[in-house]
Formats: C-alpha cells, structure tokens, sequence
C-alpha cells in the first residue's frame, strides 16, 4: 500500500504531506523554538517552571561545559538516566547542542542491564540521578564511562528548598544508598563552570544519529536502535500534522503556545521523548513533569494546580487515576487530546474515562524503531476503538505473509512501515538490521495486523513472543537466559499472560535440577536481575516443559495451559 493511499481518508486540517527538509537537526527546532517562544513556559516539575529562554540558557551552558571541560567530540555517545525532572531536558538538548549522541536509560535498570547498555553503546559519560550512584559505582569498572555528571532532586530549585529538597530525599526517605564517586561532577557545578563560556555550533545533518534508543530484542540482549535527527524531526512533524486536525470550533486541535501538556510516562521512553520533548517543543506548549506517577495521590494533587490540555497515558495509568477519589473532581474543561500508546487499550477503560473526563482516549501505534509514532487516530468522535488509526503523513504500511507477499484488505500478516521516522538500524548488529529492514526500507515488525479497506488498522496478534508490561517491552529470551544462569534451574520458559493491572503480566515455569529451588529462591534471584517490570509476577515449578522434536520449547502450548 502506497503513502498515498491515506491521503483522503485524514480527518479535516491534517496535511496529507510534510516537509523533512523544514529543519536540519533536532537542534534546530530547539534553539528556533526557544527564541521564538522565549517567555513562554517550557518545563514544570516539583513547583519550579522553566521558561524557554531559560531552558535555552541552561542547555547552553551544559553544552558548553562538554565542549570545555571534557574531551568528548561529536559523535560521542552520553547516557542520561534520569527520572521526568528538569535536568533531564537541559542534560538532553545540552548534550545534543555540543554534537553527542543521547543513550536514553531507564533509571530502574538493574546493575546487568546498565552494564550491557553502557558497554554496547560505548558510552563515554553518563548523567545520572545521585539515587541510583551505588549502581553506577558498582558498573563503572566494567564500562568506559570516563566523565560522571551528578545530579540531585533539589538542583533546580531556590537554593534553600533545594538543599531541603535533597536531605529529605536522602536523610529522611533514605532513598540515596551509601557509595562513593569522588570523580563525579555536580550537575550544578557543571551548569556554572559552561555559563560564562560560549557554546561553539556543530554542524549537524538529518542522517546524522541523534539518539540510540535501546529495544529488546528477540535475541534477548538489548539493541541499540539509531534514531537520526531526521528520523527525530520527521516523526515530531507527523505527530503535529495529526495534532493540526479541526476541532468542532474549525480550528486547529493544538494550539500553538497555548496548551499545557501532562507528562507521565518517562521521558527516556520514546513516547514520551518525541511527543513531549519534541512536539510540545516545537508548538511552544507548556509540559508538566510527573516524576512519580506511580503516587497517585500526589499526581492527581498536581493535577488540581493546572488547566491541562492534553495527557499521554496508557491503560494502567488510567485506570490508577480514575480509582482515585478525587480524580472525578479535577477540572477538565480544558481537556481535548488524551493518548493511549504503549500497550493495548481496554475498551472498559476508554468508556470509564470519556464519561468522566468528556475527552476520548484516542489511540496510536508505534515502535522504538520508528522513532516511535506510526499510526495514529483521529481525536474526537472520529476515533475507532479497537484500531490504532491510520498511518501518519508519509508513513505506508502493509501486511506480509511468510513468504514476504503482501497480503489483500482484511487478511491478516506481519505489519511492515515504511517512513522517514524508521530508524537507520540497528547500532553495531548490521546482520539484525538486514533482518529487520528490507532494501526498500520497508521495517518488520514483528506484530500481527489486519488492515481495513478504510484504511485503519488492527493489531491482532504478536508474531515475536514479546510480552507488554504496562508499556513497556519485556523479552522472553533475555528472562529465560538469565534465569537458565541459576545452579538450581535445568529448563525454563516465559509466557505473558493477560493481567487487569498491567495488561500482561510475566509468567515464569522452571523445571528445577535435582536437590529443588524453592519459589521464595527464584524470586528474589529474579528482583535481583531485573527491573521491575520484567520480573515475572507468576512463578510455577514443574517436572517439564513441552517441547518440539528437536527440544525446543513450546511457548504457545504453555499459553494454552495457562
């Protein structure tokens, strides 16, 4: 199906093209964006607002300190592990602006997971959250990770409540273990040391890498998928040309510097990355931090200070909100953009939230490889539950049988995209690139659709075992070769099974050597090796597992049992 194809069946005010060649790197956007939106707010988390100027000054003088004080080159890598607080974008657009390519990194990540990232990207400094410094102590050796900038809760704060700030965290909540990282820099100190100094320009392109986004695999290990400025720009453009759609009023949807953005999900994800960092960037929108989404009573608290437009959510999420009881109570006068991503959208969730919040959840589709948004709907009473929408501008899609023959409306096979939001590849693995994307730059993913004769698309089924936890990927492969690395466990396999909270949930079956495991053993071995949202929630023992002639194990017949 060619892009084409779309093109009449957008909703009103959405342009059927956009122009890639409109910036020449994220960069770009960032510092027209900052001057032309100056005194508008950017950023707001934990009662401090940035301005855009001040956003724009700040992220300079982190770029300048990387240019001054350090000898990284563009084209260097930096990894960022940080929570939604406002370094986060300063550390991001800053490292950008002296050239270096960002590695995106979940601050959850355990001391094995931190160590294939840091090593695989080849890392050379890391910004990191002083919360999570015994881990850095603990897999620094291991990397070449030679500059250390250390941030704290309370660095963006007046100086008082900032030094509060950071003694409760650490004195009062306990929540900063012991360890000991002379080399590290301040995050502040680094801020003051690049202040007086001038930031001297690179030149960048849209081929260019701009972020390597890390994804699992179906090799188990994480791959590092190349995302360039052009990538980055292309798809921050999309989004926007879904979010120029007419409202009732005839007007554009999202207005330009006028809305406020709530941002829940992660920035280090790349939903949240292009949809917050970028889009809201480029329109001179205000986005609100929630570093702690998961203390839903503090969330709804900071809900109640603001008119907010827009919320990018996904199933969990919701459903967490709206058991609040103070959730009904919010003002949502404002409220028109709410967007599901991540994992599927539970039909009982979307009623629930349209009859309290008078705003449809409208939901898209995309991966880490593209950048991330492919398929969106359109907002309002023209959303199809149950579909991801229609591709965005630019974007083709088509449906592949094993053979790689693309199949007719309505039947079902592997979902393929083709766009200028598709990633480059993959970083240093050129054999899973080959495999992923064709010559034609059409990108597998993996997943199960239909497409309708109207256009709008279904995901039915996963053709890689990947399992969704609360959005987030979870890889049976890499689950299973580490628990295979316990003495006590002979066999073992993953499945996902489907859970109320996180829409799947992790299940484990171990077949034990002889002298047992007990369930209590397995458990903590595997809090100790994943984050969190990979641990598996459901662990069972059993004698074996069934399997192919040829001893491979059978996932579908274990999801059929359970």
């Amino acid at each position: 199906m060619q892009a084409d194809f779309w093109n009449d069946k957008r909703p009103a005010g959405v342009p059927s093209q956009i122009d890639i060649n409109a910036y020449k790197s994220v960069v770009e956007v960032f510092e027209r964006s900052c001057k032309k939106f100056a005194d508008r707010p950017a950023f707001s988390n934990l009662g401090v607002t940035l301005s855009y100027a001040e956003l724009e000054r700040y992220s300079a003088a982190f770029a300048a300190y990387l240019q001054q004080h350090t000898d990284l080159v563009p084209g260097d890598r930096i990894a960022v592990q940080m929570p939604n607080v406002l370094q986060y974008p300063i550390a991001v657009f800053g490292a950008m602006r002296a050239g270096l390519i960002v590695v995106n990194t979940n601050p959850l990540y355990t001391a094995r997971e931190m160590r294939h990232q840091f090593k695989d990207s080849g890392a050379r400094a890391l910004v990191y959250l002083n919360m999570f410094g015994k881990l850095v102590q603990e897999v620094l050796p291991d990397t070449g990770i030679e500059f250390l900038i250390e941030a704290k809760m309370g660095d963006m704060l007046p100086t008082a409540k900032g030094w509060l700030v950071n003694t409760i965290v650490s004195k009062v909540k306990k929540m900063v273990p012991d360890y000991r990282l002379p080399q590290a820099v301040p995050f502040k100190s680094a801020l003051a040391q690049g202040r007086g100094q001038s930031l001297k320009p690179v030149s960048l392109s849209l081929d260019d890498i701009a972020v390597l986004q890390y994804t699992g695999g179906t090799t188990g290990l994480a791959k590092g998928a190349m995302l360039t400025h052009g990538n980055l720009v292309a798809n921050m453009l999309q989004v926007l040309a879904c979010f120029s759609q007419h409202g009732p009023d005839g007007q554009r949807l999202i207005k330009e510097g006028q809305e406020v953005m709530i941002a829940p999900l992660p920035l280090y994800h790349i939903y949240a990355f292009t949809a917050n960092c970028m889009c809201m960037m480029v329109t001179g929108n205000h986005n609100v931090l929630i570093t702690n989404p998961r203390d839903i009573p503090g969330f709804v608290k900071e809900l109640k200070k603001w008119k907010f437009s827009a919320l990018l959510g996904l199933n969990t999420l919701f459903v967490a909100l709206m058991n609040h009881p103070e959730f009904k109570n919010l003002d949502f006068s404002a409220l028109k953009v709410t967007n599901s991503g991540g994992t599927a959208l539970v039909s009982a969730t979307a009623e629930r939230w349209e009859s309290i919040t008078g705003c449809r959840i409208v939901e898209g589709y995309g991966l880490t490889e593209t950048s991330p948004v492919a398929s969106t709907n359109p907002y309002g009473q023209l959303a199809r539950l149950g579909t991801v929408g229609i591709p965005v501008p630019g974007t083709a899609f088509k449906v592949i049988d094993d053979e790689g023959e693309e199949q007719p409306f309505g039947e079902r096979g592997e979902l393929c995209i083709k766009g200028p939001q598709v990633m480059k590849g993959y970083w240093q693995h050129p054999e899973a690139t080959a495999e992923a994307l064709d010559s034609e730059g059409w990108f597998k993913t993996g997943d199960i659709a239909v497409i309708d004769p109207d256009g709008f698309t279904r995901i039915v089924d996963r053709k890689k075992d990947m399992i969704i936890v609360s959005g987030f990927n979870v890889y049976p492969n890499e689950i299973e070769e580490v628990v295979m690395s316990h003495p006590q466990v002979a066999s073992c396999a993953v499945i996902g099974v489907p859970d109320e909270r996180s829409g799947e949930a992790v299940k484990l079956f171990v077949v034990p050597r002889e002298g047992g495991v007990s369930l209590e053993e397995l458990k903590a071995y595997c809090k100790a090796n994943f984050t969190g949202y990979k641990v598996p929630k459901h662990i069972v023992l059993r004698d074996s597992l069934p399997m192919t002639a040829v001893g491979k194990i059978l996932r579908r017949e274990l999801r059929d049992i359970a």
